[in-house]
């Protein structure tokens, strides 16, 4: 079971991450929306499209743009990944992931 936890609160649980580029990405309906909220931080990455960001937000503390996820991935990239990841989320910014 992979984990993904910040400021003592668990964020996501899963047994069916997908690991992209050695980040795991969790499945929508096993992160918990309490804890987020949209960012207005967008990246671009060349083969995987335009990331949208969340802030996590866990007992009044702000971890800013600590998850992304891709709402539209670019086209052919979850053939290359060999599943879809629309809307997957993944952590980095201190969230411990294990």
């Amino acid at each position: 079971m992979t984990k993904a936890t910040w400021n003592g609160a668990v964020l996501a649980e899963s047994n069916e991450t997908i690991i992209i580029e050695g980040n795991h990405y969790f499945p929508p309906d096993v992160v918990n929306m309490d804890y987020f909220r949209e960012s207005d931080f967008n990246t671009t990455c060349p083969w995987k499209g335009v990331a949208s960001y969340y802030d996590v937000v866990v007992q009044g503390k702000v971890n800013k743009d600590a998850a992304w996820y891709y709402p539209k991935p670019k086209e052919g990239s979850p053939e290359k990944v060999g599943k879809d990841f629309t809307n997957y989320v993944a952590f980095w910014k201190d969230v411990d992931v294990r």
